[in-house]
Parts: C-alpha cells; structure tokens; sequence
C-alpha cells in the first residue's frame, strides 16, 4: 500500500497466524470507524477507493488481509486457510475489532462484510452484535441457499455459466470491463478455498438459520443489506431475501434492503458505482450519530 492509502499492521491470530491489516486515515477526526471484510479469492486493498472515499464521508477505515488471502497468504498456498481454517477467519475480525477499539474507543464501529466476508459477518454478528453499531452486508446470501458443492476447492469461475457466452471467466462481476480487467490483472486475485474451508463455511449455516442463535442479535443493530439483481450468488435475489426475512423474524427492527437493476456481484464496482457508494455512505452517517 502506498503512503497515501494508509498505515499497514499486523496482528496475531488466535492460532498464531499473523494477519496483515490496513488503515485509511480522514483529513479530520472521524465521525466513526468502518470494517472491510472482503471476499473469496481478493484483498483488502482492491477496496482502496472505497475506503477513501469512505475517508471522504469522514469516517476512519480498517480491514484485513483473510488469512490464505492477500499479503496475509503464504504465495504458494492461496485459498488455503491454515490449521484454524474458517473458524479461525471469522475470528479474526473480533480480533482486528479489538485492535480497533483500542484505537478508537470512543468511536462507534460498523462491520461491512462482501460476499465471503458476509457470510463470515453474519457468523459473527450472532454472538458479538453488542460490539458493533451496525451490520451491512454486500453481495450475500442465506448461506443454505447457497449452490456450492462443499466436497470440492470453491470454483469462482463457475458463477459465469448465466453470463455465457462471456468476454472473460469473471464477468459475472461486474457489467464495467475494466473492472473485471482489473482483476483478472491481478495476481492475488481468482483463486477459489479449499474444500476444507469450503466444508467448514457451509457447516455454519446450521448457526445461521437456528432461530434461538438469531435471537441473540441485538434487537437494535442496525443492518443494511445491498446487492445487484443479477448477481448470480444471490440467484436474482432468491437465496438473498430470506436472509433479510429471517433478521426480521429474529426481532431485528431496522434491516433495509437496497437491490440495483442489473448489477452483479461486485456492486461496489459496478458501472452505477458511484450511486452506490452514495447510498452506502448515506446510510453510515445515518448509523455513525
């Protein structure tokens, strides 16, 4: 990361791993802090923009490289997650959270979790949801919905079979080709975990959907969940909308959904990126009072 785009830190993990993290700096005090959990087969810093632009909003912004991921990863062994595996990753956010209350104390502190690093997100907003001031989630699902195969490593490519024939392996990512470029341009990009992790990530969704594991999220939590209609994770929103009902039906008073016409998984990065950016900060400042 260049000097301008923040301050790069480590941390250690509960299995000892050690966790590259990153922090983006407002010009002025800021009114909050963000938290980035990124997605499968990426990186914390592909969100630099976002986070300065979040910096923009006035709001102070973290996040980390997943282990297997990023300049977290051992480079022979991307997708690998190590001997903690998904439990350990979920982990890890509560640890970089500490790291960030240390910093910030007086600060509320919002956790945005995309695609994965939703569903890593919802795992731990059932029992850490007094820690945080709101939830959003970006390009998620109900992670029993979800079509994956968990006796296989995850196939990223695979979600281009509704945008056959294609330009490229990942245009299920984005409508903007030189989004998509840009990450195929990019080493650290495209790999799927392994089939241990894969095993693990979909176990947890039977937490996720046990009705008395939802009741112990804060009635109050704010959650903002937001995504393209033609994402194929979400199946034109069928395996994502449930996920909303079923906060709702936990008791959760303030869960908004916003779904943007066409758009697919990487709405940050979509051709209309800049309405949603706009919609995502309004929000925040709503919940950073």
């Amino acid at each position: 990361m260049d000097a301008g785009a923040g301050h790069t830190f480590r941390y250690a993990s509960s299995d000892g791993a050690q966790i590259t993290a990153y922090r983006w700096d407002p010009a002025g005090e800021p009114r909050a802090v963000i938290q980035l959990t990124h997605g499968m087969g990426e990186h914390a810093q592909r969100f630099d923009y976002v986070a300065r632009a979040l910096n923009d909003a006035g709001f102070v912004v973290y996040a980390q490289d997943h282990r297997g991921h990023g300049a977290t990863a051992d480079p022979d062994a991307y997708g690998d997650l190590g001997p903690g595996g998904w439990t350990a990753l979920v982990d890890d956010i509560g640890l970089l959270s500490a790291h960030i209350r240390e910093d910030h104390a007086d600060l509320p502190l919002i956790l945005v979790g995309h695609s994965m690093g939703s569903f890593a997100a919802q795992q731990y907003v059932l029992d850490n949801s007094a820690l945080i001031a709101g939830l959003v989630l970006s390009g998620s699902a109900a992670v029993d919905k979800l079509s994956i195969d968990p006796s296989q490593d995850a196939d990223l490519t695979a979600f281009n079979r509704a945008f056959e024939p294609a330009r490229t392996p990942h245009d299920w990512l984005s409508r903007d080709p030189a989004a998509v470029d840009a990450y195929e341009a990019d080493p650290l990009c495209g790999f799927g975990i392994n089939k241990k992790a894969m095993e693990a990530l979909t176990a947890s969704a039977i937490r996720l959907i046990d009705p008395a594991a939802l009741a112990q999220i804060r009635k109050d939590l704010p959650i903002y969940i937001f995504a393209g209609d033609k994402d194929p994770i979400n199946h034109d929103l069928e395996w994502l909308k449930p996920l909303a009902e079923r906060y709702r039906a936990a008791g959760i008073e303030n869960v908004s959904e916003k779904y943007y016409p066409g758009g697919r998984h990487e709405m940050l990065n979509e051709t209309n990126r800049d309405e949603v950016m706009r919609d995502l900060a309004s929000w925040l400042q709503k919940i950073a009072v």
